[in-house]
Parts: C-alpha cells; sequence; structure tokens
C-alpha cells in the first residue's frame, strides 16, 4: 500500500525539500519512503550513506518536467523506516533487492537512467548488472561499483569508524552524518541549514543503525558479507560498457579520489566527464550550478 508522508524531520524545511513522497511496504515489512516525480523516462537516484534523498532535491527539482524522477531513501535512511538488525538485514544484497522490488512493483523495467552517489554506485550498478537490459544512460557522481582500485588504501577515517570507538561516535553523537556534512563540500561549505538537514533523520541511537551498518558493510576481504556481490558486479561491469555514462567528480573527495575516477575511465574509456578540482565529495552541493545542467542535457539527448 502506497501512502504520502504527512511531515518532514525537524530540521528540514518544506522550502528545502518540497515534495510529498509515498511509502513502499518491502517483503521485510519495513517501509521505504521514496520520490515520484513528474513524467516521462524514468531517472532512478540512488543517494549513499550518511545523506538521503535530499541529496538529489536540486537534480529532482530540474527533471521532473521531463521525466519521471524516482529517489528512494534506503531502509534506515532518510524518511525510510529504520527497523532493528532483527527485523532487517542491512547488508547491500537486501539494498539490492529492495531496490529491485520497488522498480518491480512502479513496473519501472526499462529506458531507465541510473544516476548514482557513493553507496548508490555500488547498489544500483549491482542491480544495473541484474537487468542491463533494462538501462539506458548511467550518470555517475562520486561512488565506486568495484573493490578498492589498485593504489587506494582503506582511509583510516573509515577505519575507526569500524571500530568500537567509531560505532559510539557514530550512534552516540550522530558523528558521520555531521562530519560528513562538515567535509563533504570543499568549494563552499554547507550552510548550517543544509548541515542540519542532512543530518536530520538520523536523530537518536535507534535512528543512526544504517549509518554505521553502511561502513560495516564496505566489503574489504572475501569473507565479509558484500564482497561476493561487490566481485560478481565488478565482474559483469562489461555488460554495460556499451551505454551512454556521464561521470561528474569532486577531486578533493578523500574516499571516492581519482584512483576511483581512474578505474571508471578504465571501465568505461567512452564516458563522457567533467571533474571539478576545487570540489568535494556532496558534488551536487558544491557545483550545482554546473553539475545540473549536465546532467539534464545528457538526459535529454537522444
Amino acid at each position: 500500500m502506497v501512502t504520502t508522508h504527512p511531515y518532514l524531520p525537524g530540521g528540514v524545511s518544506w522550502e528545502l525539500y518540497p515534495f510529498t513522497g509515498k511509502y513502499l511496504a518491502l517483503k521485510s515489512g519495513a517501509k521505504m519512503h521514496y520520490l515520484d516525480e513528474g513524467k516521462g523516462k524514468p531517472v532512478v537516484m540512488l543517494h549513499g550513506n550518511p545523506s538521503w534523498s535530499f541529496y538529489y532535491r536540486n537534480l529532482a527539482l530540474a527533471l521532473r518536467g521531463g521525466s519521471r524522477v524516482i529517489a528512494p531513501d534506503h531502509i534506515g535512511c532518510g524518511l525510510s523506516d529504520k527497523p532493528g538488525d532483527g527485523s532487517y538485514d542491512y547488508t547491500l544484497k537486501s539494498r539490492v533487492d529492495d531496490l529491485e522490488f520497488l522498480l518491480d512493483s512502479l513496473d519501472i523495467k526499462s529506458n531507465i537512467t541510473l544516476v548514482v552517489h557513493d553507496w548508490g554506485g555500488m547498489i544500483g550498478m549491482a542491480y544495473a548488472v541484474r537487468h542491463p537490459e533494462r538501462i539506458e544512460k548511467l550518470v555517475i557522481l562520486n561512488t565506486g561499483a568495484f573493490l578498492l582500485p589498485g593504489g587506494k588504501t582503506f582511509p583510516p577515517a573509515l577505519r575507526l569508524c569500524r571500530t568500537q570507538l567509531g560505532a559510539l561516535l557514530i550512534r552516540g553523537l550522530n558523528a558521520f552524518a555531521r562530519g560528513a556534512a562538515w567535509v563533504g563540500c570543499k568549494r563552499r561549505r554547507m550552510s548550517r541549514e543544509l548541515r542540519r538537514a542532512y543530518a536530520a533523520p538520523y536523530n537518536s541511537w535507534a535512528n543512526r543503525i544504517a549509518t554505521l551498518r553502511f561502513v560495516e558493510d564496505i566489503p574489504l576481504a572475501p569473507g565479509d558479507k558484500a564482497y561476493p556481490v561487490v566481485a560478481e558486479t565488478q565482474q559483469k561491469l562489461g555488460a554495460l560498457a556499451a551505454l551512454p555514462m556521464l561521470i561528474c567528480w569532486g577531486m578533493k573527495d578523500f574516499v571516492f579520489d581519482r584512483h576511483f575516477l581512474e578505474e571508471w575511465k578504465r571501465r568505461f574509456p567512452g564516458a563522457e566527464i567533467h571533474t571539478f578540482p576545487d570540489c568535494g565529495h556532496y558534488i551536487l552541493e558544491d557545483a550545482q550550478e554546473e553539475v545540473i545542467p549536465l546532467v539534464k542535457l545528457f538526459i535529454e539527448n537522444a
């Protein structure tokens, strides 16, 4: 059953996020919140950790006049349910299954443009290699869809997050969401209002479960839960190599840095690439005046 949500979390104004979202009950029983705006070919926007569909608000507004924009909040994120571990398996496979269930429920099975950022890249591309015939175009924004590239070491800040102290900081102090909003833009710092909006859904120990579980799910070794999904996706990316791809990349991202960009270029040599040397991880905040028109033009071109 699909319903509309009657509220926004504290710290998020209607002016910043002028949408009435919808909800879908997943197989797990958790309710997924998503935006469904406009008509036309589907543009599916997948956020990462610790953001939510709020990240795509300006892009959704720019595209909904000519496209059908779908922007879900992953379970545990944004306005979606935030169940405990006993009710939901916070793993990459669950995320991909959730996305497939949502799009199948909406009968979105062709002509999809995927727009992916951070964990959204791994989720979206894992879905794409399951169903390459459904994908028409790809928009890549500071993300990955493969194991750590050659020359890239796992950042110490993320390694800390996977310790007992890191878990306490993330769930006790909301350090991950707050920290990402603070360091994620380099050209211009986010305003206090924006930083508050990014962190708003993660307003309690219980509601910060996904921000920690996402970090814990980063696959570093074959024994990690997400490792087989990432390895399989990486192996099958060639099935998407002929698709039109737009890459917009903030070069001051300390996680998804030049090593990741070079790996995308190696795997997709025909991609249209725009780099922003003074921008960071949240490229749609840092360089929105440039990136949003580029994405709009890319999607509208036949």
